[in-house]
């Protein structure tokens, strides 16, 4: 398994469609090289600026992805 570090430089967007969500950015993609101490994952890496809005971001979708959901299915979150 390949793993590689991600880091973003720019948010563009975010919108949901048919149970996904899709977020558009600027990102820098390198190949991880294999170290036998660290894991086998994949690492993201954004500034915490970045990261702020990303939060902001997908709970406005997930809060429009819940105002589509009938009442019924929602009743029982906290």
């Amino acid at each position: 398994m390949k793993t590689y570090d991600i880091e973003v430089q720019r948010l563009k967007s975010m919108k949901h469609d048919r149970g996904l969500v899709e977020i558009g950015l600027d990102a820098l993609v390198l190949a991880r090289p294999v170290r036998d101490d660290a894991g086998s994952a994949s690492c993201l890496r954004l500034p915490v600026e970045h990261a702020r809005t990303l939060l902001v971001l997908l709970k406005q979708q997930i809060a429009d992805l819940d105002k589509l959901q009938p009442r019924s299915r929602r009743s029982g979150r906290a």
